[in-house]
């Protein structure tokens, strides 16, 4: 019987090895929803600036290397940012003694060109996350995912502003701020003042207003960082969605300016956005040489005793400003999350600080307009130019091939070419599907974004939005 048994045993191995016995892996099911995953999310950074040249405002240094900057792909990884706001800045310009809208723009698209250019030449580590499935997908691959935003829309004017920020969406900007420290055509900056030093009155302007409902109705989170006190309560009133403040202190702890007052957090965590607290020692204490992780854990638990740890997240401001030195950049996150156990924090409150509550906010706003599918109608456009291509400075011609799908006709009277906000009635050839402007004039400014727009008689829309740069 012993030797029966021991013959039994033996069969059933040979099978197990020979493969004739199929036995099921055990594994975890994967997680369905992004809000099970536990990312950390950085709110703010300035890592684009580093990355273009001072003078042609092209994009020169690869982050997928070490760099001497505070953030780069392989401190990203080490750091375990799954998550990494990219902010396009500008101060804004003047000309004549007027808003340079022209040049703001052009700014602001040199520096989206650099993510593309980034993403472009890192396709195994990082991707451009316009949705909630773009997130999900990109961390379960092991990529970061970077997210386009605006500080100070200087390049918004009444006349194209509201076509010029629907390209910023199409391009992937994800979150805005209305101003950074000086006052422009939206609103207030903390400043109170305009760029020529004239002082501004009202807060949010009636232009503003309709920006923030657009922004609203696009899924572009509002950024209240950099807002004075009037811009601040009138965009309160006026969001129907969470805001965010993407790079700010607790005012109580550190009187600044740039910091948020008592009833300026409990009213973003009662509309249920998040305050992102800053790495810069000048936003977190008086004498900036004794600030660290502490410092930055001390304005977290003040904001999670105030409004609940629901509402507090992290925006570092790297590459913007000098970092604490124990927190000097993206790869030394962790030592954060470690500073956050030290003071009592369990794993899930960590979670949400470190990410997902911002997640909480990307998902509510950002909705279902991040990505849009279209339909079996609506054409096809393919523009004959590349993202970031150069074009000849003499009159240079924007073209696409316009097709359609199933055969429904090409509503003629739908065509449109956009540059920069401004709307162009493109000539059209039925013969060849081709829709072009070409520019009269040789653009002022460098930077430039088209979008080619086409319906069906059917009635849906199509559009491809492209970033050109003249070359000179």
């Amino acid at each position: 019987m012993v030797f029966l048994g021991f013959a039994v045993v033996l069969y059933i191995l040979f099978n197990l090895l020979s493969h004739r016995v199929e036995v099921p892996e055990i594994t975890e099911p994967p997680p369905t929803e992004v809000q099970e995953l536990a990312l950390v999310v950085d709110t703010h950074s300035d890592t684009l600036i580093k990355i273009i040249d001072d003078k042609t405002w092209l994009p020169v240094v690869d982050i997928g290397m070490d760099t001497g900057f505070h953030i780069d792909i392989p401190k990203l990884r080490r750091g375990g940012v799954d998550v990494q706001y990219f902010g396009a800045f500008t101060s804004g310009y003047y000309a004549g003694g007027k808003p340079d809208f022209e040049r703001a723009n052009s700014r602001l698209l040199s520096l989206f060109n650099a993510m593309y250019w980034t993403v472009q030449n890192n396709p195994r580590c990082i991707g451009l996350a316009v949705s909630m499935e773009d997130i999900e997908d990109l961390a379960r691959a092991g990529k970061v995912s970077a997210v386009l935003s605006v500080e100070g829309a200087y390049s918004l004017e009444k006349s194209s502003g509201i076509r010029l920020l629907r390209q910023y969406h199409d391009l992937g900007v994800r979150m805005m701020g209305l101003v950074w420290n000086h006052s422009n055509e939206l609103g207030e900056g903390v400043n109170g003042a305009y760029m020529d030093g004239t002082p501004s009155r009202g807060g949010l302007t009636d232009f503003g207003r309709k920006v923030v409902d657009e922004m609203n109705r696009l899924g572009i989170i509002i950024d209240v960082s950099h807002m004075n006190e009037a811009t601040f309560w009138d965009v309160m009133e006026t969001s129907r969605a969470p805001v965010i403040a993407s790079h700010s202190g607790a005012f109580e702890l550190r009187n600044h300016p740039r910091n948020l007052k008592d009833d300026q957090i409990r009213a973003i965590a009662e509309g249920g956005g998040v305050v992102q607290v800053v790495f810069y020692p000048r936003y977190l204490a008086e004498d900036e040489d004794t600030v660290t992780i502490e410092t930055v854990v001390d304005h977290i638990e003040y904001i999670t005793d105030l409004v609940g740890v629901e509402h507090v997240g992290i925006g570092s401001d790297f590459d913007g400003a000098a970092m604490p030195k124990d927190l000097k950049d993206a790869s030394m996150i962790p030592r954060l999350q470690e500073a956050l156990k030290r003071r009592g924090y369990d794993e899930e409150d960590i979670e949400k600080i470190m990410g997902k509550n911002t997640l909480r906010v990307m998902r509510e706003v950002w909705g279902k307009n991040g990505k849009s599918q279209g339909s079996s109608s609506t054409p096809v456009i393919l523009p004959y130019i590349e993202m970031g291509e150069g074009l000849d400075k003499d009159s240079p011609v924007l073209s696409a091939h316009v097709k359609s799908v199933d055969g429904t006709p090409i509503d003629v009277s739908s065509l449109r070419i956009i540059v920069d906000g401004r709307v162009y009635k493109p000539e059209y050839s039925e013969q060849t599907g081709v829709v072009s402007v070409r520019l009269a004039e040789t653009p002022r400014e460098k930077f430039h974004v088209v979008t080619f727009q086409a319906a069906g008689q059917g009635g849906n829309t199509g559009s491809e939005t492209r970033i050109f740069h003249i070359q000179r």
